[in-house]
């Protein structure tokens, strides 16, 4: 994808929001803040973005996002559990958002298992109240192929909200 159409989804994505009156609130691990960053790039985006959460730990995962702790022992940090639970916490974290979206990851180049290889990414989408979603993509390429095609497809998903 183009820089050009990089940047068309992003303001896609804030125009979709703002005609239907939606605050999105990000939670990413993996992506480290990219997805925020990209929408927070274009002027006027303070007007549908509440902000991000940026949890690469599990222990910030918990206290910032509200993951139960049981969920992470259970299912690991790069889950589709995890993934929607990060989304409804932060939705009950920030306090005038109607939307979140989520990412954790394998972006690699180590991490990696058999059962979650490197390009392994959850994703959650949460909207108020008490809808929310989950996906599972194996991304190829090297880090920054990974993390690029997560912000893209986390994007997307705000699209079909």
């Amino acid at each position: 994808m183009s820089a050009t159409d990089f940047r068309s989804l992003c303001e896609q994505v804030l125009a979709h929001l703002a005609a239907r009156s939606l605050r999105l609130v990000t939670v990413e691990s993996c992506t480290g803040g990219m997805i925020c960053a990209a929408l927070t790039d274009i002027a006027g985006s303070s007007s549908v973005i509440e902000g991000g959460f940026v949890t690469y730990s599990n222990a910030l995962k918990s206290s910032a996002a509200g993951v139960p702790v049981d969920t992470l022992v259970r299912y690991g940090a790069v889950s589709e559990e995890t993934a929607r639970a990060m989304a409804e916490g932060a939705l009950c974290h920030a306090a005038d958002a109607t939307v979140a979206v989520s990412v954790t990851g394998i972006a690699g180049p180590d991490g990696g298992s058999a059962d979650k290889p490197v390009g392994t990414v959850c994703f959650g989408l949460a909207v108020f109240p008490g809808k929310a979603i989950s996906e599972r993509h194996i991304f190829s390429g090297d880090r920054a192929a990974v993390r690029n095609a997560t912000v893209r497809h986390a994007l997307e998903m705000v699209l079909k909200v």
